[in-house]
């Protein structure tokens, strides 16, 4: 069974869909009748609103018999960045679920790694990868590799009361440039700029408020917020997938 703030947008997923709008709290507790385990998707909007609105979800939860919530959380950088508030938002619901008295289980995503694939022709055309993070390392991860991971978390009871770090092997840009060029038959390079001229670049691009989050996230990179150990294996039983693997498979020379 599934919540959606729009129910019948989601009718195509052939499951049951309930109204799971995060503002209302008592509309969330009639969906949540008859729900052992509850998978809280972080919300998207403004850290000091995501806070009230998980606030909400977690009470619905509690007063219509949910015994357990499993969180998706993230992973970056606390502070000192402009994505800092979003992982602050983040933290603080971790410990609102912890403390809610049900069971609980928090995963904190690396970043998916299928935007830059998706970017691959602006890539081309630029000749290569140009943002902020350096020769840091940053802990990537797959929707696929998620909703595995989340799956096993949510049916398993060895994995309540655990934090997870959920990505595959930490890479580099040079890397990630190495992997999008082999993959898609192109001459790709990586190029290091300064956080500034990132963040012009990116305001230019996306608007004030997008341009200045993602430089926050590719800041993050660089000062190793998203160079942490995986729990992957724990989550799931297995290993993450590899960086090879996931290239041949979404490259064209694999149809």
């Amino acid at each position: 069974m599934g919540l959606a703030r729009t129910p019948e947008k989601a009718a195509h997923l052939g499951i049951e869909v309930r109204p799971g709008d995060y503002e209302d709290q008592l509309a969330l507790e009639k969906s949540l009748e008859g729900i052992d385990v509850l998978l809280l998707i972080s919300g998207m909007d403004a850290p000091d609103k995501r806070i009230p609105q998980h606030r909400n979800v977690i009470k619905a939860a509690k007063n219509s018999g949910v015994k357990k919530i499993v969180y998706t959380s993230i992973q970056g950088a606390e502070e000192g960045t402009a994505f800092s508030p979003i992982v602050q938002s983040n933290r603080q619901t971790e410990q609102d679920v912890i403390d809610s008295g049900l069971d609980w289980v928090i995963g904190r995503n690396g970043i998916y790694i299928e935007p830059d694939v998706e970017y691959i022709d602006s890539y081309i055309q630029e000749g290569g990868i140009r943002n902020c993070a350096g020769d840091s390392k940053c802990g990537y991860t797959t929707r696929a590799e998620l909703a595995y991971a989340y799956a096993k978390m949510l049916i398993e009871d060895q994995h309540n009361s655990k934090i997870y770090n959920l990505h595959g092997e930490a890479i580099t840009q040079y890397e990630l440039a190495d992997y999008l060029g082999n993959a898609f038959d192109a001459d790709l390079t990586y190029t290091a700029i300064s956080v500034e001229k990132f963040k012009e670049e990116r305001i230019a691009e996306l608007g004030e408020f997008i341009g200045t989050v993602v430089t926050g996230i590719y800041q993050g990179i660089k000062d190793g917020k998203s160079n942490n150990p995986s729990h992957y294996v724990e989550a799931t039983g297995r290993a993450h997938q590899s960086w090879e693997d996931y290239f041949e498979s979404v490259s064209p020379k694999s149809k």
